[in-house]
């Protein structure tokens, strides 16, 4: 998904902007929030009830060979869906939306965002496959930075996603969400780097 090269530009993006803010920036890129076996699992089976009622109203076959069809148009799906790709493509887009958001709050508190000594982390989050991004930050920077405030970087970041320049975009949302925390939580000389300025990326 990125070049090391990407990573490297993200990254230093990232300590740039904690430059001028005692708040954190983490930035994460998932392949995908969620595989959604069950979905296409759903649609086998649903696939598999409907198959045998017209097969009874319109044909004269036997039971055996509708329940040969039925059983081939299961296969058929979950065959189908096979690829990561095509099940998402039958996924319906709030269900990936909701996907994408818990995915987010898990990787919120599973990466260490909320250990800084002023609870003013954020996290940057994208999942390519569902292309959802959204911006999850701690109880300080909730209590004074309205959550429409980041709406800004993260269009920079799905804008970028869509022209295919992900590491771009991700840039762009790093500067914006930066300026907004420099704004509400100024450096400090003795301020320290709580959390790496790598970018985290998974499958």
């Amino acid at each position: 998904m990125l070049s090391q090269a990407e990573r490297d530009r993200i990254a230093a993006a990232i300590a740039a902007a904690e430059r001028g803010t005692s708040g954190e920036i983490v930035v994460l890129v998932a392949g995908r929030a969620g595989a959604y076996r069950s979905v296409a699992l759903a649609l086998a089976l649903l696939c598999g009830l409907a198959v045998p009622w017209p097969l009874i109203l319109a044909t004269e076959w036997s039971a055996g060979w509708i329940a040969v069809a039925q059983a081939l148009a299961v296969l058929g799906v979950l065959a189908a869906t096979l690829h990561p790709r095509a099940r998402a493509a039958i996924v319906p887009r709030a269900l990936k939306r909701a996907r994408a958001h818990d995915a987010a709050l898990r990787e919120f508190a599973a990466r260490g965002v909320t250990r800084t000594r002023a609870r003013t982390g954020i996290l940057i989050y994208l999942a390519v496959a569902e292309g959802h991004a959204e911006i999850v930050a701690d109880h300080a920077v909730v209590a004074r930075v309205p959550r429409e405030s980041w709406s800004a970087a993260i269009e920079a970041l799905l804008s970028g996603l869509r022209r295919g320049d992900a590491a771009g975009g991700l840039i762009a949302a790093v500067e914006r969400a930066g300026a907004i925390l420099a704004s509400e939580f100024p450096g400090e000389p003795d301020d320290v780097d709580e959390l790496p300025n790598r970018v985290i990326v998974t499958d």
